[in-house]
């Protein structure tokens, strides 16, 4: 139970920080969750039971992590960036932890052996893609360097990791051969990544041939794929391979295969992509989560002065690992298609900032003996941690003066008054016609949510327009009463009608429900009442209740009383909305929007007591196929008329589709 209430608090923490960010994104995402760990290492609880183990941990977070990149990669850029790749993932790695254990081991000899001075380079060499990219969010980073980083960032991680792998057995066990190390890693690497493409190919072989035989199992090859990452690790530590490298060839596999994927279910394939979204942003907040509950645990064991010693080192090593990112840009050693070398140098020298990999790494490190001043583990975390602390720093200050802030030809506002003009055009293409028109109501409703969910509304302002609006409505309704098209008890109930609606969309709509179920409360004690004290009375009425003859008659009447209210509807609305049409300005669009949809729930409630039958869920999504083709088409026709941009076009058009997968999708459940 102690392991179910930590992950919940981890869990809990990770999207408490996510919220801030979202609500204050001043600093970058991966400080808010180190901070927010801070504070949860506040709360009375045991801190030491939330370290994992380091088998454990690579496991449950590095392993999932890395086949997420993999699957994620594109093979045909790939493929053209081979050259590019191996230079920055597998050389400058490897030169960067030959150079930085060197240093170490010759600045600090009484402190690190070579093993361990090239175990703490393995560590804090592996750069983060996520961590650029929260750095890189508000500004426009070259193409040719972005890209760079983040190939780099895949796939130096696994080089990192080997490396680690070899410096912490050498370690551990005390002996090192050269020639039996270089077989090592040629059989742990090759390995790794054969193992990793074979189990790769055989899963994907697996959830394409039943995906092929049975339409829509997503609840089958779904956790196949989320459970892929963990099996294929296990098998290939169990063998002595690389099971990083597997888990990443294996993500590669899915990323060269994915056309055949696309070919199947859109339902399993977005249901997917968007778990390992967040399956991916919930582990890399866990580490940095993580990394905030042992700061305060690992600082106050640690002397102030052995601190600023560890904060310096961490500086020096930062630097030269800066250095070596730099020269290796300006001398060409990788190749960036660069029109600005000495720009895009110094970018790719900011662009190596450290995160998850290198907190995963530390972590991992084992219960190492005391024998030196820091040959501790703790300290060896508290060091990378600093490394990580200073790359988020100095690329949050440097990356804004150095790149031009990120623009759009188009504010929220633009896309808000331009998504609602787009809907109300496709829903009144809708209306036009005659016919389905239960199919018509429902679709509607569900169009005119695209108009109201995304923005906020004056409160205010909507109840004045809401008031208006029924005024409108019950003043052509006492006219249709005194030109005879109405009778009186219709406008009776009508009025009713409007009344329960002003309740029920007024800000005291909580007492109204409450209301309601007092009186369904009280109809149900009466009647039970009547069948305890008046049984005869009650079988009378059951069997009339009960004969057909009756009962067809009685839903007769009732689907012309209904006919009648929505006929009476149809008429008030015309001149409703014309009101609204009047009234709608810039500033209040949304809450006439908002408005609209009153009234359009109104007419769906009315259209489900005709009781017609079951929605035709063809016609529903042929005609929600219609719409939104009809919106599609509607920004096109306003960005070739120059009305719109190109950009604020394609905005609408991907959240259009968005949308319209989600539509389709409702009417299958």
């Amino acid at each position: 139970m102690t392991t179910v209430y930590i992950v919940g608090l981890l869990l809990i923490t990770v999207v408490a920080a996510n919220i801030i960010h979202l609500l204050w994104p001043v600093l970058p995402l991966a400080i808010y969750q180190i901070l927010a760990g801070i504070m949860l290492s506040i709360l009375p609880i045991d801190t030491h039971a939330i370290v994992l183990e380091p088998e454990i941990f690579m496991l449950l977070i590095i392993a999932p992590l890395m086949f997420n990149d993999g699957q994620n990669v594109s093979f045909r850029q790939l493929s053209q960036n081979i050259r590019q790749i191996l230079s920055m993932a597998v050389g400058l790695a490897v030169v960067t932890v030959i150079l930085v254990g060197s240093g170490l081991k010759l600045a600090l000899p009484q402190h690190f052996t070579y093993a361990l001075a090239f175990m703490l380079a393995a560590i804090i060499t592996p750069t983060d893609a996520v961590a650029v990219k929260s750095l890189t969010t508000n500004v426009e980073m070259p193409k040719n360097v972005n890209e760079t980083l983040e190939y780099e960032s895949l796939f130096n991680d696994a080089s990192g990791l080997v490396l680690f792998s070899l410096a912490t057995g050498t370690l551990t066990s005390g002996e090192f051969s050269l020639g039996h190390g270089v077989l090592t890693f040629l059989y742990v690497f090759f390995g790794g990544i054969i193992f990793g493409s074979l189990m790769g190919w055989m899963l994907i072989a697996l959830r394409t041939t039943l995906m092929r035989t049975h339409v829509d199992i997503g609840s089958i090859v779904i956790p196949i794929n989320v459970m892929t990452p963990f099996a294929v690790y296990w098998l290939a530590e169990e063998m002595h391979l690389s099971g990083i490298l597997a888990v990443v060839a294996a993500g590669i596999v899915h990323s060269i295969l994915y056309d055949q994927l696309r070919l199947t279910s859109s339902r399993v394939q977005n249901a997917t992509t968007t778990l390992w979204n967040i399956i991916a942003s919930l582990l890399n907040g866990f580490v940095f989560v993580l990394l905030g509950v042992m700061l305060p645990e690992v600082v106050s064991q640690t002397l102030t002065a052995t601190i600023l010693k560890l904060a310096l080192l961490a500086l020096g090593l930062y630097l030269a690992m800066s250095l070596i990112r730099y020269l290796w840009a300006r001398f060409k050693l990788v190749d960036m298609h660069s029109t600005n070398p000495k720009r895009d140098g110094l970018l790719l020298a900011l662009g190596g900032i450290h995160g998850t990999i290198t907190l995963a790494m530390a972590f991992s490190i084992p219960v190492l003996t005391e024998s030196a001043q820091l040959a501790t583990r703790n300290q060896l975390i508290l060091l990378a941690a600093i490394v990580i602390l200073i790359s988020l720093t100095v690329g949050t200050l440097a990356f804004p003066r150095l790149l031009p802030a990120k623009t759009k030809n188009y504010t929220n506002d633009e896309f808000q008054d331009q998504l609602i003009h787009t809907v109300q055009y496709a829903i009144d293409e809708l209306s036009q016609s005659p016919e389905n028109k239960k199919e018509q109501a429902l679709l509607i409703d569900q169009l005119s949510s695209q108009m109201t969910l995304t923005f906020k509304i004056n409160r205010n302002v909507y109840d004045r327009l809401a008031s208006q609006a029924r005024g409108v409505e019950m003043q052509t309704l006492a006219e249709l009463r005194e030109n005879g098209v109405v009778t009186a008890k219709e406008e009776q109930v009508y009025n009713r009608m409007i009344g329960r609606d002003a309740l029920m969309h007024s800000q005291h709509g909580l007492f109204a429900f409450l209301r309601i179920w007092h009186y369904r409360f009280k109809w149900k004690r009466l009647s039970h009442k009547l069948h305890k004290h008046h049984p005869q009375t009650f079988a009378q009425l059951q069997k009339i209740h009960d004969d057909k003859t009756i009962q067809d008659k009685s839903k007769a009447v009732r689907q012309q009383y209904f006919d009648r209210l929505e006929s009476i509807f149809n008429m008030t609305m015309t001149d409703v909305n014309e009101f609204l049409d009047e009234v709608q300005t810039p500033d209040n669009v949304h809450e006439v929007a908002m408005v609209r949809r009153m009234y359009l729930n109104r007419q769906q409630t009315l259209d489900r007591f005709h009781s017609r039958g079951e929605m035709d869920i063809n016609v529903l999504r042929t005609l929600a196929i219609k719409a939104f083709q009809d919106e599609h088409s509607y920004v096109q026709q306003q960005a070739a008329a120059g009305v719109i941009s190109s950009d604020l076009a394609n905005a609408l058009n991907e959240h259009i589709s968005n949308d319209q997968l989600v539509c389709i999708q409702s009417f299958e459940d």
